[in-house]
């Protein structure tokens, strides 16, 4: 719900739309009865919740927008429709459901320059402005708070303005003109983003793509702000070069807005991670210490220079980058991780955050959480902190059983108890715990392994005194079995059996213990773009993009890491299109 300031000690209490009880101030309730009077009399434009009564600060209008959600791959899509990237049609059910699901915000992305005329005019097809519309004003009758980005157009034709300025300048400002008179009288729980994540091409260097996103950021804010109606104190979002938080791009940032002095302005940055852990390449295969301190870095410098200055902040995209393919491309143990932790930093350090999915989070159809582990991890973080574990998974080899033991990550909280579903173990007697060590013995490993048939045999679950629990797979495995096999560069597989085990990372090196293969700066490869494991063909796929970058007739030892701490190596030589394979 759109949240009020808590103005004067003098409140009423009324009903929401959605039938929940609020308090809200005495000039909230008046404010309301008094447009609704208006609306009756024909005086009035068209009602929102949100003419219900915004808070008056930025700071605060930034708050209540926490947590969001961004809409993405929909209206920014690159094409014909909104259902060019694989997305259906937005429907005011899928709004409605992204606020049921605790989202008091939605970030709808849109590209606008491929549905503009020529210039000067550039007009934006009215049927394409229409809907911008009705999927805002749906978002708006949900109570969801929404920051409307202009998208893809920073790298479609934005990103020319070093050798295209005015043209550019001029495409911008008649853009951003038409948008304004759209939404001139549109509530304040509309905000407004000058550009997605901007970049220059052909720039004579940092100093003048800095000085460029100044002028549009500048640009956009005269624009805006001379349209009237409520966009005189609407709140504008400006981003950072590059939408990134280094501290370059965060001073050059703050710079603008003191140039600007305008209280009703904030700022926003995107988060993917520690780009090796974000995607799974140069042996990130865990939110380790490294990619841990990276987000305790970007929070504390955008706190310390933007929030710490009075600059309400909006992480307008957060994720990891590997989820552009899929989700499994980080080990799920280590992806809760990240989420929960970049969940506390956020709350702690006062900055809104807005989920970045493109269709691969929320099914838009069902209206179900693809990895309802994973949302339930995110949606936590919001409030609390959650225990973890060094691990989320176990591994026991049939006839060979030892104990194991794995550290909890308190995060604050205090351990509670560990389960096998609904029975609860034994300490002292089932497992030990000293500290944050967990051991989990011989006898009760051998036991849940069962029949020791390959793949996960139990689950455990730890509970905390705050939070979500944390589930240990039991996974039965033995050491994997790799096979000679022939193939071409664009089809090529390795035959694997798994036997219950999970490979985590690749690495290649030619005999001379050089690295091979894309990003030569490291032996270890990006996981799904030059490898992919297949369970359920028995193989280890060996991508197209692997060998485009392989010396012919050279071989190249491949040395596969699975997550029991199995290591296996397999060579493999390209003789022009033509691949071989051999163990060892």
């Amino acid at each position: 719900m759109a949240s009020a300031d808590a103005g004067g000690t003098d409140a009423l209490r009324v009903t929401a739309r959605k039938g929940t009880p609020v308090k809200r101030p005495l000039w909230t309730c008046l404010t309301a009865l008094a447009a609704t009077a208006a609306l009756t009399a024909g005086l009035a434009g068209p009602a929102y919740a949100g003419d219900r009564g915004a808070p008056k600060s930025a700071a605060k209008v930034v708050a209540a927008m926490q947590p969001g959600w961004n809409l993405g791959n929909t209206l920014d899509a690159v094409g014909a429709d909104e259902t060019a990237w694989g997305n259906p049609r937005v429907t005011k059910k899928l709004l409605s459901e992204v606020e049921k699901n605790g989202f008091r915000s939605v970030r709808i992305p849109v590209t606008l320059g491929q549905h503009e005329g020529p210039a000067p005019d550039y007009t934006i097809d009215p049927v394409v402005l229409d809907r911008v519309e009705e999927v805002v004003d749906w978002a708006l009758d949900e109570d969801l708070y929404v920051l409307l980005d202009l998208h893809h157009d920073s790298w479609m034709w934005t990103n020319a303005m070093p050798t295209q300025h005015d043209e550019v300048l001029a495409q911008f400002t008649r853009t951003w003109e038409q948008l304004a008179q759209r939404f001139r009288d549109h509530p304040r729980t509309l905000l407004f983003e000058s550009i997605n994540e901007p970049q220059f091409a052909g720039s004579t260097g940092e100093a003048q793509e800095y000085a460029l996103l100044d002028e549009l950021n500048d640009t956009f804010h005269q624009v805006v702000r001379s349209s009237g109606g409520k966009n005189a104190d609407r709140v504008l979002v400006l981003p950072t070069l590059h939408t990134d938080s280094g501290q370059a791009r965060l001073d050059e940032l703050v710079t603008t807005f003191t140039e600007l002095a305008d209280p009703n302005l904030a700022a926003t940055f995107h988060y993917y991670g520690y780009w090796p852990f974000s995607v799974n390449v140069a042996g990130g295969t865990r939110f380790d210490a490294t990619a841990q301190q990276d987000v305790t870095d970007a929070f504390a410098r955008v706190h310390d220079t933007l929030v710490a200055r009075g600059i309400p902040v909006i992480l307008g995209e957060y994720g990891l980058l590997g989820f552009d393919r899929h989700t499994g491309t980080i080990e799920q143990g280590e992806k809760l991780k990240f989420f929960e932790y970049l969940g506390y930093q956020a709350r702690t350090t006062g900055v809104t955050t807005m989920l970045w999915d493109n269709g691969q989070h929320l099914d838009r159809t069902a209206y179900t959480w693809r990895d309802p582990e994973l949302f339930a991890q995110i949606s936590s973080s919001w409030k609390k902190r959650s225990g973890t574990a060094s691990t989320d998974q176990v591994f026991v080899r049939p006839g060979a059983v030892t104990e194991q033991t794995v550290t909890l990550n308190l995060n604050g909280t205090k351990f509670r108890d560990l389960s096998l579903g609904k029975h609860k173990l034994k300490q002292g007697k089932d497992y030990q715990l000293a500290g944050s060590t967990l051991t989990l013995p011989a006898a009760l490993l051998q036991r849940l392994s069962g029949t020791g048939a390959y793949g996960t045999s139990a689950e455990l679950v730890a509970r905390f005194s705050q939070g979500v629990p944390w589930t240990i797979e039991i996974v039965n495995a033995d050491t994997p079995v790799l096979a000679d096999a022939t193939g071409t560069t664009d089809a090529f597989a390795v035959p694997t059996q798994f036997r219950g085990d999970r490979l985590a990372t690749m690495e290649a090196r030619y005999l001379d213990g050089s690295n091979a293969g894309p990003h030569s700066w490291t032996s270890f490869k990006e996981f799904d773009v030059t490898f992919a494991p297949d369970q359920a063909t028995g193989t280890i796929l060996l991508r197209p993009a692997f060998f485009a970058e392989v010396t012919d007739g050279a071989p190249v030892v491949l040395t596969f890491h699975f997550w029991s701490g199995a290591v296996l190596q397999y060579t493999v030589v390209r003789s022009g299109t033509a691949v071989t394979g051999t163990v060892g």
